[in-house]
């Protein structure tokens, strides 16, 4: 049996309460958040889990063996910290750490103490993303060309992090995850509108192959939208996760270059064949990622998500902060 102590009952707490009480093998042996009315809400809905305000009741218990930290990423940190000082395993929300240094030193205790780091990075787990990952490496889309993701809805707004830091680590995750070739340079640009903190935000990766990836991650829009293209040299795929059903359409669409002496002889040829929308996984990801943290703590694998994913995701987050400083100037990676 495994014992887990979920320290953050707000916003995603509860998500991650109902998934590990829900797997065999495993059991939440405590809750804790500073919100008296957070706490009166799992006590409805988990009667029989202690609660607590006091986090140190959480990572001092001796019958706990791994700690969630679902809180506010500058909490992150000292609490990650703690934990694995105590010898506790960690499953930590995104993004992982507000600081590069942070994340390094944490992988270093970890590692020191042989201990896991599993960074909440959900999206990777769910069966549209586990498709294109097969996809991508089947070479069914050819060599990849671009990457380009929209994650924009009007708010929700952040009191501590701009729209960057809250939005992007879903699509940063879900690119580093399938994506094998490393960023060499991140460019963005970003306004505050309402406060101090960028809600609008556009993002350029750069990659030393022919590669180019955009992001547009935006807390004013009207219409929410969740669309990723990938465009490939043999075929294209839109990832629309607001769709039903069709969550994945793959269209062999293209061209194909007959000439390229000179810019003038170009022969240029396209293709338009049929639209594809194969059959993904409907099992909740947050389900696949909690069984999978906790098959990890018994065989000792190395998670796919683990510290090192986070601090790849937080480099990118960084980079996108100081690039914004230097009113979009290219940041090396």
């Amino acid at each position: 049996m495994i014992n887990i102590g979920v320290i953050g009952y707000g916003y995603w707490g509860p998500n991650i309460v109902r998934n590990f009480s829900s797997i065999e093998g495993a059991e939440v042996r405590s809750i804790c958040d500073m919100s008296s009315q957070s706490l009166d809400r799992a006590r409805k809905i988990h009667p029989s889990i202690p609660t607590t305000q006091d986090c140190r009741e959480v990572l001092n218990a001796t019958n706990i063996d791994a700690v969630a930290v679902i809180t506010p990423v500058s909490t992150h940190f000292e609490l990650a910290k703690r934990a694995l000082e105590n010898g506790k395993h960690v499953f930590v929300e995104k993004p992982f750490t507000a600081t590069v240094a942070q994340a390094e030193e944490l992988i270093e205790l970890a590692e020191k103490k042989r201990l896991t780091i599993m960074v909440d990075h959900t999206f990777i787990f769910t069966g549209a993303v586990r498709k294109i990952k097969r996809l991508i490496e089947e070479k069914a889309l050819g060599d990849l060309y671009y990457y380009d993701s929209s994650r924009v809805n009007l708010g929700l707004f952040q009191s501590d992090v701009n729209v960057i830091w809250d939005l992007a680590p879903h699509d940063f995750s879900v690119m580093d995850f399938l994506i094998d070739e490393k960023p060499s340079a991140v460019s963005a640009c970003g306004k505050a509108h309402v406060n101090c903190l960028e809600d609008t935000a556009y993002i350029t990766v750069h990659f030393d192959n022919n590669m180019i990836a955009h992001f547009n991650v935006n807390w004013l829009s009207p219409v929410k939208i969740r669309t990723t293209l990938i465009g490939g040299e043999k075929k294209m795929l839109v990832w629309n996760d607001l769709e039903a059903d069709e969550k994945i359409r793959i269209y062999d669409k293209g061209v194909t270059v007959t000439n390229r002496q000179s810019s003038y002889d170009l022969r240029v040829s396209y293709r338009s064949g049929d639209m594809h929308a194969p059959k993904v996984d409907q099992v909740e990801a947050l389900r696949h990622e909690t069984e999978y943290f906790l098959t990890c703590l018994s065989t000792g694998e190395r998670p796919e998500n683990d510290g090192h994913a986070g601090l790849r995701v937080v480099r990118l987050l960084d980079a996108c902060n100081q690039s914004m400083k230097q009113n979009g100037r290219s940041v090396s990676l």
